[in-house]
């Protein structure tokens, strides 16, 4: 788990500065990357190449005879030209890592064959320690082979003043700590770069479940939407047409025509507020207001039958079992298969038409049949299925139901839903 921030703040105030210094200098090294190499290299002059200019190498006549004797010295001329070669790689040690070691190796290896001992020298365990963790993996064994050789070289070249062992086991214990550390940087940086990259794919897969509820809700905001505005429409056009044919026969019934016509208008505009009122409450939290009316169900069914039988057809429904005492979730798929199904009566079927409905509920299985009598010249709804047809077999499909339709024998049209009230993973 990463380190934040206010995890350190917890540690104290320096730490916390520490972490907040570190993140503004890793900003401005990725805007000015030369920044940071030039600083590298100036601070690599002035720690370890002023000393050697000012007392001409590192055998500056304080130390033992022997050891004095061991290196030779080089003039400032010479102690600057090496430096050069040292040093001034450095400045691509991140960009190009290889190269910048086996150029300061080159000049190290030389500077050693003629025996001059140098502060500088160090700038080839950065070198080294930058390889570990801007350069390839497969070129550490080259390099740590090259290093080796070049430490050899060092301890034999002083072996008049120290043991070669000693100078051995001194100088690639240094030159391991400079390996091991650019490694040890190198995976923490890969463990915090997957960490982000984890967090990144997470941030794009929330967002992406979002987006796919959000469709989910639009699809069935449509479905409840066409269910509602497609049944209630079609008894009005029905209601509308009748209306005007009675209206010179018998006003009377031009007038009740138009009752329901209102009626059944109010009916779809309550239930579209109430679906729309969810929308906003579900966009905005809750919010205070009137109460939402309940969704329909089976209950409502009778009503629903009312309405067809106001536009003209007989419709005969009957129940069985205890369709009362169902999931609202069911009695409300139920309600909606039965919606569509007698509006595709509407729709196609003559007003002399008789509709038989029957809802029948027996051990887990809950059958919805609906079946017009429509004249024998009657083929029912186009064989494209519409968004209707497709809706009932979505709602059903959500209770492991199917739903079939088709001509009968007699030139109707049927309807027959299949629901499975088995619970799954509890009750529904």
């Amino acid at each position: 788990m990463p380190v934040t921030t206010d995890d350190l703040s917890g540690m104290g105030p320096l730490v916390a500065r520490l972490s907040r210094g570190g993140q503004r200098l890793r900003q401005a090294d990725r805007t000015h990357p030369w920044v940071l190499d030039t600083a590298v290299v100036v601070l690599v002059f002035l720690m370890f190449c002023l000393p050697d200019l000012f007392h001409g190498g590192v055998d500056d006549g304080d130390g033992p005879r022997r050891f004095r004797l061991a290196f030779t010295q080089l003039p400032v001329a010479g102690i600057l030209a090496f430096q050069a070669g040292l040093v001034l790689p450095l400045l691509w040690r991140r960009r190009k890592p290889l190269v910048a070691f086996a150029a300061i190796t080159a000049v190290f290896v030389l500077q050693w064959s003629m025996g001059a001992a140098l502060r500088a020298d160090v700038a080839l365990f950065v070198a080294l320690y930058s390889l570990a963790l801007h350069g390839r993996l497969r070129q550490l064994p080259w390099a740590c082979a090259a290093m080796a050789g070049a430490m050899a070289l060092v301890a034999v070249q002083a072996s008049s003043a120290v043991s070669v062992w000693d100078a051995l086991f001194f100088l690639l214990s240094t030159a391991t700590a400079a390996l091991a550390l650019g490694l040890m940087v190198r995976i923490r940086r890969a463990q915090l770069a997957g960490l982000r990259d984890r967090a990144a794919q997470l941030e794009i897969e929330r967002d992406q479940r979002s987006r796919l509820a959000t469709a989910t809700e639009r699809t069935r905001v449509a479905r409840e939407m066409h269910d509602i505005v497609g049944h209630n429409l079609s008894v009005i056009i029905t209601l509308a047409d009748a209306g005007s044919y009675a209206s010179d026969i018998a006003p009377e019934r031009g007038k009740e025509a138009l009752q329901l016509i209102g009626d059944t208008g109010r009916q779809a505009l309550g239930e579209l507020r109430r679906v729309l009122g969810v929308l906003r409450e579900a966009a905005s939290g809750p919010t205070v207001g009137p109460e939402l009316s309940p969704q329909p169900g089976i209950a409502d069914v009778e009503a629903l039958c009312a309405k067809v039988r106001a536009a003209g057809r007989e419709v005969v429904y009957r129940t069985s079992g205890e369709v009362d005492a169902l999931d609202s979730g069911v009695q409300l798929t139920v309600y909606r298969i039965v919606q569509e199904a007698l509006t595709n009566t509407l729709k196609h079927a003559d007003t002399d038409t008789r509709v038989r409905l029957a809802i029948v509920e027996k051990d887990t299985r809950l059958t919805i049949r609906v079946q017009d009598t429509g004249p024998a010249t009657q083929t029912g709804p186009p064989n494209e299925e519409g968004h209707g047809l497709v809706g009932m077999r979505e709602r059903a499909a959500l209770y492991g139901g199917t739903v079939s339709t088709g001509p009968t024998v007699g030139g109707g049209w049927s309807v027959e839903a299949v629901l499975d009230l088995t619970p799954q993973g509890g009750a529904r």
